[in-house]
Formats: C-alpha cells, sequence, structure tokens
C-alpha cells in the first residue's frame, strides 16, 4: 500500500490522471491525500470531482480556498466567477451529490504513521500542532452542519488575520479558513497578509513567508501544502513540501511518494491562458 500527496488539480484533469498512472495508482491498495483546490480555472474541474468521488473510499482531501468557495455559492445560489470555469459542473445532474462528498472533506489532516501535516496554505506559526487540528475540527463541523451556509455565506474578509482575533464561533471559523486556505505571507507575530502572492523573495521589511517565522517550531514535522504557484515548488526547508507547482498556469503537476518523498511530476499538456 502508498500513500501519496498530490498538489492544487485545479480542473487539470489530464495531466492530473497522466500523473497517477506514473506511479501506477491503485484505489483498491493505495491512498491520495489532494491539497486542495481540485477545482477553477482549469478546464475541467467536473471530471477531477467526478473522479474523486468514484475512488471516494482511496481519496482524501483537505480543502483549498477554490473548494469552500465553491461550497459557498452553491449553498447561497450566488452565480460563479466566469474566471473560475465552473459552468459544466454547475449544470451537472450530480451537483449535489459532487457537493456533499467535497463537504464531508476536511481541512487538515494529520497523518502520525510518516509524522506528516497537510493542509492546503500551510501551518500558521502561531498555532502549535494539537492547536492547528482543534480549530480545523471545529471548522469543519460548522462547514458540515445545519447552519453550514451561514458560515460559508458569511467567512469571507481579510480582518481576521490572527488567532487573538477570534474571538467568537464566526470570527474562529473566518480565521480558520483564512489560516489554512488563504495564507502566504505573515508579520513576525504570524498575522496574515492576503495581498502578496508572489515568490517568497518578494516580500517587504514586514512580511516574510509563513514558514520563515518562528521556524522551529514546526521543524519536528513534515507538512505538505499547496496554494502557492509562485513558489515552483521550492522551501527552504527538508520538511516542507510545497505541492502546488502551476500546472494550471502551464507548469506542471506534483505528486509526493509519503514514505520516500519521492516527487513524480507532470508537465502541463497545453498551456492556460492566466485569467486572474
Amino acid at each position: 500500500m502508498a500513500k501519496y500527496v498530490i498538489g492544487d488539480l485545479q480542473g487539470c484533469f489530464n495531466e492530473f490522471i497522466s500523473l497517477l498512472k506514473t506511479v501506477d495508482f491503485n484505489p483498491s491498495r493505495d491512498h491520495l491525500y489532494l491539497v486542495g483546490d481540485i477545482v477553477a480555472r482549469g478546464p475541467d474541474s467536473l471530471a477531477c470531482l467526478k473522479y474523486l468521488f468514484a475512488q471516494q473510499g482511496s481519496v482524501t482531501i483537505t480543502l483549498g480556498n477554490h473548494d469552500l468557495h465553491l461550497l459557498a455559492t452553491y449553498f447561497t445560489q450566488k452565480t460563479s466567477n466566469p474566471k473560475d470555469n465552473l459552468q459544466a459542473l454547475f449544470n451537472a445532474k450530480k451537483l449535489p451529490t459532487y457537493i456533499e462528498f467535497l463537504r464531508q472533506q476536511p481541512l487538515a489532516v494529520w497523518l502520525e504513521k510518516y509524522n506528516t501535516f497537510i493542509s492546503h496554505a500551510g501551518l500558521n506559526p502561531q498555532l502549535s500542532l494539537q492547536k492547528a487540528l482543534e480549530l480545523c475540527a471545529k471548522a469543519q463541523k460548522k462547514y458540515q452542519g445545519d447552519n453550514a451556509q451561514f458560515y460559508l455565506a458569511n467567512m469571507y474578509g481579510n480582518s481576521v488575520n490572527c488567532i487573538s482575533q477570534a474571538n467568537d464561533k464566526l470570527s474562529r471559523f473566518t480565521y480558520t479558513v483564512n489560516a489554512f486556505s488563504r495564507m502566504r505571507f505573515v508579520n513576525q507575530h504570524g498575522q496574515m497578509d492576503f495581498a502578496n502572492k508572489g515568490p517568497a523573495s518578494q516580500n517587504s521589511p514586514e512580511l516574510f513567508p509563513w514558514f520563515d517565522v518562528n521556524a522551529n517550531n514546526h521543524s519536528d514535522i513534515n507538512i505538505c501544502f499547496g496554494h502557492w504557484a509562485a513558489l515552483k515548488g521550492q522551501t527552504p526547508y527538508p520538511n516542507l513540501f510545497a505541492l502546488d507547482t502551476g500546472c494550471v498556469w502551464g507548469e506542471h503537476m506534483t505528486l509526493l511518494e509519503l514514505k520516500s518523498k519521492k516527487k513524480h511530476y507532470c508537465n502541463n499538456y497545453k498551456e492556460h491562458k492566466n485569467n486572474t
């Protein structure tokens, strides 16, 4: 039995399947962890969700910001952003089934056997591993519960950018969503900045990549994350694995074998226009 972690799909179905073939992925014996952003921007989000739903016993998704936005759009009955390229998905007869499947997925996963934490955006330096898992579990109950529509509709905003601002149920939910699906740069106190999306070197004197602040806090565990394509899969720490390598922007998709830490790649078959 092999376990793998794969970077952001963003609707790049052909590259996804090609990469699984590279490692001879067998859902009857293997397990695949996805760091989120299954949907949006790429050419075939519907095919990605359809495949993952069919293999649901062998896959786990840590939800990304685009996945959460899809849930919010569905539950609030808003029109999706044309840039997200989700019309085929919203026209699908099995959309409610796929939405419910996605809603059952966690924000973070801890694999004790591999000493590995997985989430879409990483692990905020303000948080211990235990606190991170606690926050994610509570947030998961919110978007899976009877009041999911309320929480998903009100999860947006940049103002809740540190744990000290999470003083009630809604602000804790918003903070958790921000910390585990949107984080890139933080200040020295771990307060998140959401405006900067460039490479790690593009920091100001006040902002740093989240993994450079109190780096020793999490140096004893492996962390797999996506969300930050501008890193190009590179971090300065051997225990950190940046797996969003910009497939949807014409680069490649990355898959990591958890046991050996070997990486496998699939180039984008056809560069998609960057429509951000």
